[in-house]
């Protein structure tokens, strides 16, 4: 446990911490991730409910009836959908995302897995995505590493990598960027 303790700090991470050990004593690791995957899934697509979790205008015991009707409605239960109750009734629901991101740090160091966040200007072809994920495994160490491919046509070209807490940005609009600014120091 001592190197999992490293990974994270401050009060998400003690929360976080708590959870993944009783996810893990319970052998419910993956359920508990899969379910806070799906909560967080719901936050990022209702603002509503974004608004929900940041407002300190609700109680309490307004907040915990609500995250578990919502919780039924979206299938959470067990030991997440307990946290998320837990988190409320404790008044810190406004920091849930960072436990949540604790929680999956903490779960993928144990399964040797570290993820990478990659930006392009189009989609990428099953293929290159592979050999991205080879490429990005053999520079982590070995790594068993999973992407998450985001579309923004803004980078113009290029692509930017984020693979821990490393980030590589290649893309057109930064070469532009740096250009330009060299042209402004020389003009």
């Amino acid at each position: 446990m001592a190197q999992e303790q490293t990974l994270v700090s401050g009060m998400t991470g003690r929360y976080a911490q708590a959870l993944f050990e009783l996810a893990q004593e319970s052998s419910l690791t993956d359920q508990v991730a899969a379910d806070l995957h799906n909560f967080t899934y719901l936050v990022n697509t209702s603002e509503d409910l974004q608004r929900f979790i940041k407002s300190p205008a609700f109680t309490a015991d307004e907040q915990v009836k609500a995250l578990g009707a919502i919780a039924l409605q979206a299938g959470i239960a067990g030991v997440a959908a307990n946290f998320l109750k837990l988190v409320a009734a404790k008044r810190r629901l406004f920091a849930v995302q960072d436990m949540i991101r604790d929680f999956n740090i903490l779960a993928d160091a144990k399964k040797g897995v570290i993820r990478a966040e990659v930006t392009v200007a189009e989609p990428l072809k099953d293929e290159y995505v592979a050999a991205l994920k080879e490429a990005l495994g053999q520079a982590s160490g070995g790594k068993t590493v999973e992407i998450e491919v985001k579309v923004d046509p803004a980078i113009l070209g290029g692509i930017v990598v984020k693979l821990g807490s490393r980030m590589v940005d290649g893309s057109l609009k930064t070469k532009l960027n740096s250009i330009r600014t060299r042209m402004k120091e020389v003009g």
